[in-house]
Parts: structure tokens; C-alpha cells; sequence
């Protein structure tokens, strides 16, 4: 059974003039689509879940946006719109931004088979963090060819180790130290704990 949340109505009413309609239409149209959501807010936006999370919308000064939470699985975003915001449909500032109520209805009932199957939401690829290699560190292995050499073949988390270890250093002598230990460990092959590595 669908249950709609005052705190939805709210939310609407206090939006902006020209968000209103385009939250209210997209409402309809999920009610309209599954029957049995649930509207709720989660990180002061409304929510709509069925079997889980289905998707989110949000008004803004100047636009709203919308976007489902398996949205890599529902919505192709090739030749799409400009993104530019939260959610999968760029800044909507009119209904007519958004795609036509038959095919967002069938993004929704897509949704709702994904949740009923109970497919996961794709885990998010993310770039791994840029090691930044101090400057000592990285005129000291200029000097020592070889411990360069395997320095660049550790793995970032290995790098980021030696970086994260000399960069904590608080004055200049204990940075000195750490980095000739550094070099002499490197050029052995050895990693930063190679002392607790069984």
C-alpha cells in the first residue's frame, strides 16, 4: 500500500514557485508507476523506496533534480543530457526538461524490478588517491637509481606509506633521518613495515 508522508507535502510547499509543479509531477508519476511506494526523507530530500531505495528528488534556488539510486542500471546515460547536477537529468527548471511521463515511468518500473530481484547498486569505481611524493624523498631517490627504480614499482598503497611516514615528521633533522632510511630500505625492496611482514 502507497504511504505518502506530510513531510513530503511540506517539502513541495516550501520549494520554490517553479519547482513545485516539477516535484509534483514527478510524485504522480511515481505513485502512478509503482502503487505501493514509500515516500520518506532521508538527507532532508524526499525519498521514494519500494523494497529498498528507488530514488530521490530535491528543489534547489534555481532548479531541482532527480535520480535513482541505481541509476547505471536504469538510465543510459549516452547522448543524454548535460548533467551539471545531483540525479541523472541535468538541472531541471521545467516538466519539459525532464524525459517524456511514459518513459520516466518505465525508468520507475525498472527500479522496482531491480529492488524485487534485489540486484545491488553497483559499488562506485574511484580513482585511486595521488601518492605526493615530498621533496626530500623525491631528490633522494633522483640520487639513488635504484632505489627509484623499485620505488616507482611499489604499489601506490606502498608509496603512500614512505610519503605518509616522512611527511609526519615534525622537524628537519627527524625528516633527514627518515629519508636516508627510506632510500636504504627502498633500494633493498623493502617495503615501509617490511619488519611486521611475515
Amino acid at each position: 500500500m502507497a504511504t505518502r508522508d506530510p513531510r513530503i507535502d511540506a517539502y513541495i510547499d516550501r520549494a520554490a514557485p517553479f519547482a513545485q509543479p516539477i516535484l509534483r509531477h514527478l510524485r504522480a508519476i511515481l505513485h502512478e508507476a509503482c502503487p505501493g511506494v514509500e515516500e520518506t526523507l532521508k538527507w532532508s530530500m524526499p525519498h521514494f523506496m519500494h523494497q529498498g531505495m528507488l530514488c530521490r528528488m530535491a528543489a534547489f534556488k534555481a532548479h531541482c533534480a532527480f535520480g535513482f539510486w541505481k541509476a547505471s542500471l536504469i538510465v543510459d546515460r549516452a547522448g543524454g543530457p548535460a548533467l551539471g547536477a545531483m540525479g541523472e537529468f541535468g538541472r531541471i527548471t521545467r516538466i519539459e526538461d525532464l524525459p517524456p511521463a511514459r518513459v520516466l515511468g518505465g525508468y520507475v518500473k525498472q527500479a522496482v524490478r531491480l529492488n524485487e530481484q534485489q540486484v545491488a547498486k553497483p559499488a562506485q569505481k574511484r580513482a585511486p588517491a595521488r601518492v605526493v611524493v615530498p621533496p626530500a624523498l623525491r631528490t633522494a631517490l633522483a640520487g639513488n637509481p635504484a632505489a627509484g627504480k623499485v620505488f616507482r614499482k611499489f604499489t601506490p598503497a606502498q608509496r603512500r606509506e614512505y610519503t605518509k611516514w616522512i611527511a609526519e615528521a615534525k622537524g628537519a633533522e627527524t625528516r633527514a633521518r627518515r629519508v636516508a632510511t627510506a632510500v636504504e630500505w627502498i633500494a633493498e625492496g623493502k617495503q615501509h613495515n617490511w619488519k611486521y611482514k611475515k
